[in-house]
């Protein structure tokens, strides 16, 4: 079974797992490739705010996605910390477009010095050295002076920075809602097309008109 071109998700410890397992759900019904990476903070928050027990073995959280999200055989993959044979390793073989999502500052900032202590280092470097797309989705409040240092070089280099920073205008009615628009957010950027939320100005009762 062929699918759409493959995209590198990585999910890491800040607060927002639920930003990362709804972007992974939809990439999958649009039926493109998924390579996944989840880092073990990320792990605790899965069941800190979303009452998730992942599996800790790579296969067997592939196997456990696969079912949850209804993919298809060999469409979602998973690696581990460690697994310098994947295809996210090197430039050869990585896909061209990468979120992380959400993305701690830690992370962030490992990606900024080029640290590649992981594997998820290691796939945003590769995705840096071969000028391919990377977005992260940091979520902390407020930003330290060295957070947004490592924020401003990163996006000098390319990167887009992308905070989990919900908005309101099309008036969210559940937690679903707002997590949808920051959804909808990163799949403009991978230039993919969504019905998450609305564009601004394509709402029933968007603010402002004639006399704003």
């Amino acid at each position: 079974m062929s699918f759409n071109e493959p995209i590198t998700v990585a999910i890491t410890g800040a607060s927002g797992f639920q930003y990362g397992w709804r972007l992974l759900q939809v990439l999958l019904q649009k039926q493109h490739q998924v390579y996944l990476m989840v880092s073990k903070a990320a792990y605790v928050v899965a069941s800190v705010e979303a009452d998730i027990k992942l599996p800790g073995q790579a296969a067997k959280l592939e196997q456990a996605l696969t079912g949850e999200f209804g993919a298809a055989p060999g469409q979602l993959r998973v690696f581990g910390k460690e697994d310098w044979m994947s295809p996210v390793a090197s430039g050869s073989g990585s896909p061209a477009r990468m979120v992380v999502c959400p993305c701690s500052t830690g992370t962030l900032s490992a990606i900024a010095t080029g640290a590649s202590n992981n594997l998820i280092e290691r796939a945003a470097d590769v995705v840096l050295k071969e000028r391919k797309q990377l977005i992260l989705v940091p979520r902390e409040s407020p930003y330290s002076t060295v957070q947004l240092e490592n924020m401003l070089k990163l996006s000098q280099m390319g990167v887009t920075i992308l905070p989990a920073s919900p908005g309101f205008y099309h008036k969210p009615e559940s937690v679903e809602q707002m997590i949808d628009f920051i959804v909808a957010r990163i799949l403009n950027h991978l230039g993919i097309d969504q019905d998450l939320t609305p564009a601004w100005g394509r709402t029933s009762s968007t603010p402002g008109g004639d006399d704003s």
